[in-house]
């Protein structure tokens, strides 16, 4: 055809064609094979996959049963199944609402305050969605799965805030105040802190797994609560000591156990991250037992295992901020010090101002995690986005800590007083707090005494609950 139209030969005629065709080759296969690959669904690690899948699962055991048992323990026996409840209501609302739109308001797209409504009921969210992690470089894994993730963080998060009003607050009003506090507090805290758009997740401020959305913004909410509902009947006039220590201790070594999937899984990957996050997460925790068993024997002549076991969880959320981001030196410097301000909190500052607190949420809750977010800035091997040095970060990290520690309260207090119009008041009835929560609310009793009375006929002495602070505890089982 060449030859006929131009006038070439043959041999130059194929030349020309072949050329094309290479042409064409070059152009044509390279945009079929990108073509193809964009209409590929992006590429799953099935490594990072199983791993964050075990961590949720590990997540969830922090609250059931890890939370319940520790925070069950603590109670009069009268309280212990009031306080289960209260822990599986927590995975019932909460687990609900995440899917429904708690998901949205943290991770959608949104503003610098809170996400939007974009993936209310999971909307888009497909098995073809991925989300990024943090391994470097970065691999994807389902976005199912971190839903999965975050919702074990967003489902103990209100539950920590039983400890301070335990034993006293209705069940039902328990019920309306979490459903409400997971949307107007967590959700905007976690969007503000994790999500692309919030204003200090692009301030370069470092929580690695929930310093301030989980531990910060329940133990300064949880403390409003308990002035707020006012002090258990009885408290600082009757010894209440723990009903049973073991099941606390059974419950602190859940939350040891499940703590690696809070932080460690916080890397979305099986990767040298997740490695460093898992060892900071035990270094941080045997550094608290040590200290603070060391400073109940200086000052109090021997050490105690309710110490024991709260030491062990303020050194975990001392280091759920930094896990990521410090050494293993920098691990040891964190559960040094949340050891000496959680003690020092629990058993001078709560007999100073008066509070109710009913299982210390504010002193290793708030103050703990308040410290681990501060010591995320000073101990820092890896900087936040932006940041030039650990002065800077400081700086950020306080920026932070302080709006968190007045928005949760704040808002608390508004969720609150709402609530007692609806409700008239809080807390039980005089006569259902003396009988017990277990029956007034559930008609239910733990250990299968009718009255749900605090006295153990078959053993011979009274069982009266958790104790009213640190600094009396010991003395009050021995009285008991």
């Amino acid at each position: 055809m060449l030859t006929r139209l131009f006038g070439m030969d043959s041999s130059r005629a194929r030349r020309l064609a072949l050329g094309a065709a290479a042409a064409y080759a070059a152009v044509a296969v390279p945009a079929a094979a990108w073509a193809e690959e964009a209409a590929a669904p992006p590429v799953i690690d099935s490594g990072d996959t199983a791993w964050v899948l075990a961590s949720a699962a590990l997540v969830l055991m922090m609250t059931l049963p890890g939370l319940a048992l520790f925070y069950g323990g603590l109670v009069r026996a009268k309280n212990v199944l009031n306080v289960f409840m209260q822990c599986f209501i927590s995975a019932g609302v909460v687990g609900v609402l995440w899917v429904v739109c708690g998901y949205s308001l943290a991770f959608g797209t949104g503003n610098a305050f809170i996400g939007d409504f974009s993936k209310v009921m999971l909307n888009g969210v497909t098995l073809d969605s991925v989300v990024a992690n943090f391994a470097t470089p970065p691999r994807n894994i389902p976005e199912l799965v971190f839903v999965m993730f975050q919702g074990m963080f967003a489902i103990i998060t209100p539950a920590l805030i039983l400890g301070a009003i335990a034993e006293r607050m209705k069940f039902s009003a328990w019920l309306a105040f979490i459903t409400i506090w997971i949307l107007a507090v967590y959700c905007p805290i976690a969007h503000m802190v994790w999500g692309s758009e919030g204003w200090i997740f692009k301030s370069g401020a470092i929580d690695f797994a929930g310093g301030l959305v989980v531990h910060m913004s329940s133990g300064f909410s949880a403390i409003l609560a308990a002035v707020m509902l006012g002090k258990r009947r009885g408290f600082g006039k009757e010894p209440m000591p723990p009903h049973s220590l073991p099941l606390c201790m059974i419950g602190a070594g859940l939350l040891w156990m499940g703590w690696f999937g809070f932080n460690a899984g916080s890397a979305l990957s099986a990767s040298p991250l997740a490695g460093l996050a898992f060892l900071n997460t035990s270094t941080a925790a045997s550094m608290a037992v040590m200290v603070w068993a060391a400073i109940e024997w200086l000052h109090r002549g021997k050490p105690t295992a309710l110490g024991g076991a709260t030491a062990a969880v303020a050194g975990l959320v001392a280091i759920t901020p930094a896990c990521g981001a410090v050494s293993p030196a920098g691990a040891l410097a964190v559960g040094f010090g949340v050891a000496v301000i959680s003690y020092a909190a629990c058993t001078f500052l709560k007999p100073a101002l008066g509070y109710d607190d009913s299982l210390d949420v504010f002193g290793v809750h708030a103050l703990g995690g308040a410290w681990g977010a501060l010591a995320s800035g000073i101990f820092a091997v890896t900087l936040g986005s932006g940041i030039e040095s650990n002065a800077q970060q400081v700086m950020v990290q306080l920026e932070g800590i302080a709006f968190t520690a007045v928005f949760s309260p704040a808002v608390t207090f508004v969720i609150l007083s709402v609530l007692k119009l609806f409700f008239g008041d809080l807390r039980v009835s005089e006569e259902d707090e003396v009988e017990g929560l277990d029956l007034s609310q559930h008609s239910e009793s733990a250990y299968g005494f009718a009255s749900g009375s605090s006295f153990l006929p078959e053993l011979g002495h009274a069982v009266h609950g958790h104790a009213t602070s640190h600094a009396t505890s010991a003395a009050a089982v021995r009285a008991s």
